[in-house]
């Protein structure tokens, strides 16, 4: 399969907020639908549009005995892009990520770089010099990208297993993820009501130490 058309999937809003809940967990058609401000057509509409590029795939399951079959959806890929736009350069990368096998020291010394090279050979050979730089930076990133990944899929887990409130985990997620929030913007990005948010905040405080003023919100890591 070709490389999805990740930057036309991020162009829209609802195909991102559709990805940032399936990054917390597998979700059926009804719940994605409940999950944004948008009609259920539209919803179908995106999905049928990110499943075409690759970025997602959908299967059947059923729920228990009687429970009715669910079509429900995945993130199909495991990727990072890397991309840069200026009136020089216009540049973008994916990169794979797996689970590292091991940690290597990375050491990038950019003082090696000629600051003002003046002719054109110079240029040419600081630009191949900054490209080798560049190729250390991305396979740092890659590396420390696939252990968040693979760190928040352990996450998820044991705290679904432990404590078992998707919505607390969808939370902690964004705050993992975003460092700080506030009441107002987990209540667009979750689709709930402010007063539900304080209520699952504050349920998520008495597991994970929380840093709560006014409507700001932020884990408290010297408490950790």
């Amino acid at each position: 399969m070709s490389e999805p058309d990740i930057f036309y999937i991020l162009g829209n809003k609802v195909r991102r907020d559709l990805l940032s809940h399936l990054t917390c967990t597998e979700c059926y058609f009804s719940l994605l639908s409940s999950k944004v401000n948008v009609s259920s057509t539209a919803v179908s509409k995106h999905l049928k549009i990110m499943e075409r590029e690759g970025v997602l795939k959908s299967y059947e399951k059923e729920e228990g005995f009687i429970g009715p079959t669910r079509k429900y959806y995945s993130i199909a890929v495991s990727k990072t892009f890397l991309v840069t736009v200026t009136p020089n350069i216009f540049w973008y990368k994916g990169l794979d990520l797996k689970t590292p096998e091991r940690f290597e020291r990375f050491e990038i010394k950019l003082d090696e770089l000629e600051k003002s090279p003046k002719d054109l050979h110079a240029m040419v050979r600081a630009f191949v010099d900054a490209n080798k730089k560049l190729e250390q930076v991305v396979e740092a990133l890659r590396t420390i990208e696939s252990y968040r990944n693979t760190l928040m899929r352990d996450l998820k887990d044991k705290y679904l297993r432990e404590v078992g409130d998707m919505t607390q985990l969808a939370i902690l997620h964004y705050l993992l993820l975003y460092d700080t929030t506030t009441v107002e913007e987990l209540s667009d990005v979750l689709n709930l009501k402010e007063r539900e948010v304080r209520e699952k905040v504050e349920e998520l405080s008495r597991v994970i130490p929380l840093i709560i003023k006014e409507d700001t919100i932020k884990i408290d890591k010297e408490a950790l």
